[in-house]
């Protein structure tokens, strides 16, 4: 198949499932809105379901997602419906998905389902000759260690050639993640002071206010580290740590942040405070004793030219005095005490970005206040990048996969890279501290960052929007 040839058909695995609900029926809506989708769409599970039960869940899920819906473009999208009821380790779904497909010849079969029902969906598909001028797009988590990872790739590489698979993390459809790489590249004033020479520290958080949320059975088996911290975060820390891409291109780029993860020093437990919220026991599916972490905190390092010394420190949480996505990147203090007070500052100047909520930009500096004396206060200079109109992550990539354009998806290489970082820590860590809902976690994170912290504190706000 042209990998720049679009798809003729939209296959959905799991269409009966909590994000088809919550995520693809609001996205495909939005699609047709904007006049993105043309193709059928053939819902595939194993629900008892007919093509009437179907429609009706897309017609309920877009109108509990959006506030005007628009009848015409919600007619047209249920029309684009079929439907395929059957089990996936019975070859008879598969045949009935190839009658379903009818005449189209490059379909793109999208796995909303457990990872656990990849391997199963991918062979049938392979035994069905749907694979044929295919692409797959795998929902991630890919793997939950570096070896499952592996085998996992190993099961779909042999169905589907790499340039095929699409591997959809939907954090990096954002809008707000996609600037960081914007703004990294596309301003020429970033580069002579994005380096050791001039950056001290960097922190992400990824904090949220709440906790599982019913979903305790599924954090049993993620947990922080594997849900937030070896996904999310270390795409972040690719994308701002990366070195500018050698030419025009997802290729590019995924090299630039596969070489990222590579180049970061594998985490051991010193490097790691893990806790668990009070409660979380307490929660319908978690186990009584569960050592798993609801937050996690790491420093890590990258043996790179360019960031070789600096400190980056990542934190996520759940039940965390607020909903915030923010990264602070510290830079060095100025190299001779002219003025006291601004030597005593603990972060003089820093480069924010706050990615949820309300996107901005943010530069942090010592500007003189009025008088005689030499004395200042902190200040930022705020760029606002905040869009309501923007798309939501899934119309972007699932359109981006009907499309054939992978800039956005994940690279195997990067897949495997990302897991050795975190591999060892999976299994070999202290146990998780208990912290109470509301607070920023075990103490032993202020431990962590040391003389690098404090760690930044993303609901506060001062005499220019910051405090």
């Amino acid at each position: 198949m042209n990998r720049t040839e679009p798809s003729d058909v939209l296959v959905f695995f799991g269409a009966t499932g909590d994000l088809a609900r919550k995520m693809i029926f609001p996205s495909l809506y939005g699609m047709v809105v904007a006049d993105e989708l043309h193709v059928p769409v053939v819902g595939v599970a194993f629900s008892q379901w007919g093509i009437d039960d179907l429609r009706r869940r897309a017609r309920e899920s877009v109108e509990a997602a959006v506030p005007e819906v628009d009848e015409d473009a919600l007619e047209r999208l249920l029309g684009l419906l079929r439907y395929v009821d059957g089990d996936y380790r019975d070859a008879a779904t598969f045949d009935a998905l190839k009658e379903s497909v009818g005449d189209a010849h490059r379909p793109v079969h999208y796995l909303a389902i457990p990872p656990v029902m990849f391997a199963t969906v991918v062979e049938g598909l392979a035994r069905a000759g749907l694979n044929r001028h295919a692409r797959v797009v795998v929902e991630k988590p890919f793997g939950r260690d570096l070896a499952s990872a592996q085998e996992l790739d190993a099961v779909v590489r042999e169905a589907f050639p790499e340039e095929s698979v699409f591997r959809i993390d939907h954090y990096l459809g954002k809008e707000e993640i996609m600037n960081l790489l914007y703004f990294r590249f596309a301003n020429s004033f970033l580069e002579p002071v994005w380096n050791r020479q001039h950056v001290a520290s960097v922190q992400i958080t990824i904090a949220e206010d709440f906790g599982v949320q019913g979903r305790g059975s599924f954090y049993e088996s993620a947990g922080a580290l594997r849900d937030v911290l070896e996904n999310h975060m270390l795409q972040i820390v690719a994308l701002l740590a990366m070195e500018p891409p050698a030419y025009q291109g997802y290729g590019a780029v995924h090299e630039a942040k596969a070489n990222v993860f590579r180049a970061i020093r594998p985490l051991t437990r010193n490097d790691i405070v893990r806790g668990q919220f009070e409660g979380y026991r307490d929660e319908p599916g978690v186990a009584r004793g569960s050592d798993v972490e609801t937050f996690a905190a790491v420093r890590l390092f990258i043996d790179s030219w360019r960031w070789a010394g600096v400190p980056w420190y990542l934190r996520t949480g759940k039940n965390m005095p607020v909903t915030a996505h923010e990264v602070v990147v510290e830079f060095k203090k100025p190299p001779q005490a002219l003025f006291d007070d601004a030597m005593m500052a603990q972060h003089p100047n820093h480069l924010r970005f706050r990615l949820k909520p309300d996107p901005e930009i943010a530069l942090g500096a010592r500007v003189k206040t009025p008088g005689e004396e030499f004395v200042g206060e902190q200040r930022e200079l705020v760029a606002a990048t905040g869009d309501t109109a923007a798309r939501e992550p899934y119309e972007r990539l699932l359109g981006d996969a009907i499309q054939g354009d992978r800039a956005l998806f994940t690279s195997e290489d990067s897949v495997e890279a990302a897991w050795r970082v975190v591999d060892a820590i999976l299994t070999d860590h202290a146990p998780a501290i208990r912290y109470a809902p509301g607070t920023w976690g075990p103490t032993e994170a202020d431990t962590l960052i040391g003389a690098d912290g404090p760690w930044h504190d993303p609901s506060l706000r001062d005499s220019n929007g910051r405090k």
